[in-house]
């Protein structure tokens, strides 16, 4: 499966480099991370305390008669308790907010972006990969933001306090510890890099079974109506299994770090152990002091053996937010200039194409359209006939600057599109598409999808035009009914006429309608085609034509084929003339009552 690219190979990193990315995010909530950072010193101040008393009371309160002393410090070893019980709650309580707050950020500011991509993006990306990004990538990072990095601040907080603490009780034994720490730690950071990359690849192998989900799921009538459900199953069950031979390995990888850092680490503490035993027994050291010695040691042995854990789930959170990173590094290949040249208000609807040459990103050596010129008055309907593939669709994918051509433009009253803003240009278009974009919200919000504070009253307006209100008063729930995903529990025809209605309201000056009435049965067409009929008045309409009724309404006819304006006239000089349309015409519109569907090309 394919993976998002730009088709360069960039060098995986081999460190937690691409956790830098989060500093900004945490840097919003300076009071969060304080709180952490109090909190977390405070329990580890306390930790590091414990030796001390313990010492003390080795030394000095089993040597006394007096229980008393005993008893003072067993009271501040429950004091000590209960300041790390506070502070390990309060530790507890900001971090895992903070990587909530951090992550409910970063998601919002990877769909916003996501949402100015170009069409391109689109093109060669798996939608369920993204999906995956969106979730389970952000959900490592939410889990190394919050909890992880905090055991990571801990520990080396502890590590280091520690280390400080065996040196000022112990130097000549400290110096042993020291010493083998760089054969600890190295061997750390050299498997961790390997955690890292194995884990990167597993966090692929999984984006890419969740794609074939999600694929899957969307056309799951389909995989049930051709019987491939044993078919699905297998492709999918593939995948996982994929995802998790590559998780396999990273955990692999991962246990043995682990296991390697816990003998390294307790074996030094055995060896110097042994010596400090034989220095209590010749008398150069205290009891007290190798207990307490031996209680840092344990303390900078366990830090370190969890930082080892913890460096393996800061790798997988690096291998999570360099998969984002490439995301929130996309740039959209087509986007309003930094200098925009307004359109005219009011927008009249001229339409120009000059020599417009274009070919998808995809496939670069095919030109979909080839010197495409013609003009559209104010308020003229052009209806746009062809074969299949012939180019109709991307002329309003060109319109609407889904893409930009690679050769020649196209004006609205004069002003080229690409110099104009893209929001004021597709707040100009309203579109009706042949295949519905419907959402998982109420029907009412559907309707008024990219028309902000439309009201309920014009909601119904623009449905009973498109002659959707009977179907709609009908819902158990009328127009607070949720549709569902994709507007599955409507029919085709109730969603086109869901669609017209959104376009009513839009109220744009010019009309895009990818054959509005294809899926309509011939008594409710002309009904919303009376509706149809109204909106376009005065209106600049363009509509690629699957019926013999739309194109005999139409002021002019454009034909394409092979990405070329091959004829232009009207129904009659058209058909007179004999050529392609007049083909088109007997063999696709002569049945004036069926609809013909053409793909769009």
């Amino acid at each position: 499966m394919a993976h998002i690219s730009d088709g360069t190979t960039k060098k995986t990193q081999r460190n937690l480099r691409p956790l830098y990315r989060l500093l900004p995010y945490l840097a919003r909530y300076r009071g969060l991370v304080a709180g952490a950072v109090l909190f977390l010193v405070i329990a580890s101040l306390a930790t590091l305390s414990l030796p001390l008393a313990v010492r003390r009371m080795i030394d000095l309160g089993f040597e006394s008669a007096d229980t008393r002393f005993v008893d003072t410090y067993f009271a501040m070893l429950a004091v000590l308790a209960t300041i790390l019980a506070a502070a390990s709650a309060g530790r507890y309580f900001f971090v895992i907010t903070l990587g909530e707050r951090v992550v409910a950020d970063l998601r919002k500011d990877v769909f916003a972006h996501l949402t100015h991509l170009s069409a391109d993006f689109y093109d060669r990306s798996l939608s369920g990969e993204i999906i995956s990004r969106l979730t389970a990538d952000t959900t490592q990072i939410k889990s190394a933001v919050g909890a992880t990095t905090s055991l990571a601040l801990r520990n080396m907080i502890l590590v280091i306090g520690a280390i400080a603490m065996m040196v000022y009780t112990a130097p000549a034994l400290s110096f042993i510890v020291i010493a083998a720490i760089p054969v600890i730690v190295v061997p750390l950071i050299a498997f961790g890099r390997s955690v890292r990359r194995r884990s990167r690849h597993a966090q692929d192998m999984l984006a890419d079974a969740s794609a074939y989900a999600n694929e899957a799921i969307g056309s799951m009538r389909t995989v049930q109506a051709f019987t491939g459900e044993q078919l699905a199953a297998q492709n999918y069950g593939e995948a996982v299994d994929e995802a998790f031979a590559a998780a396999r390995l990273s955990i692999r990888a991962r246990a043995f770090l682990t296991a390697f850092a816990i003998f390294l680490i307790f074996s030094s503490i055995v060896v110097v152990l042994w010596i400090g035993s034989q220095q209590v027994i010749s008398g150069a050291m205290s009891g007290g002091t190798l207990g307490q010695f031996v209680l840092y040691a344990v303390f900078a042995a366990s830090a370190l053996g969890q930082l080892s854990e913890v460096w393996g789930d800061l790798s997988l959170a690096a291998g999570a937010t360099e998969r984002l990173t490439e995301l929130l590094e996309q740039q959209p290949t087509v986007a309003s200039p930094a200098v925009t040249v307004p359109l005219p208000s009011p927008i009249a609807g001229a339409i120009r194409f000059e020599n417009v040459r274009f070919a998808y990103p995809t496939r670069e050596n095919l030109a979909t359209l080839d010197g495409v010129s013609f003009d559209v008055r104010p308020g003229e309907t052009i209806a746009i006939v062809g074969p299949s593939g012939a180019g109709k669709s991307t002329l309003f994918s060109l319109l609407e600057r889904f893409y930009d051509p690679q050769e020649g433009r196209i004006l609205i009253d004069g002003v080229d599109i690409a110099q104009t803003s893209l929001e004021q240009l597709r707040r100009a278009i309203a579109l009706v598409p042949q295949d519905v974009a419907a959402f998982s919200n109420s029907v009412e919000g559907n309707i008024a999808f990219g028309s902000p504070g439309t009201s309920h009253e014009a909601v119904v307006a623009a449905a009973t035009a498109a002659m959707a209100n009977d179907f709609v008063q009908q819902l158990p729930q009328g127009y607070a009914t949720r549709i569902g995903e994709r507007g599955i529990t409507l029919s085709g025809g109730q969603r086109q006429r869901i669609a017209i209605a959104r376009a009513i309201v839009r109220n744009a000056p010019i009309l895009l309608l990818d054959e509005a009435t294809s899926a309509l049965d011939s008594h409710n067409e002309a009904m919303v085609q009376k509706g149809l009929e109204r909106l376009m008045e005065g209106r600049t309409t363009l509509i690629i034509a699957h019926r013999l009724a739309t194109v005999q309404k139409a002021d002019r006819i454009l034909v394409l084929a092979n990405g070329v304006v091959v004829e232009e006239g009207t129904h009659a000089s058209l058909s007179a003339k004999g050529g392609l349309y007049a083909e088109l015409a007997q063999m696709q519109f002569r049945n004036h009552e069926q609809p013909v569907t053409l793909q769009a090309g």
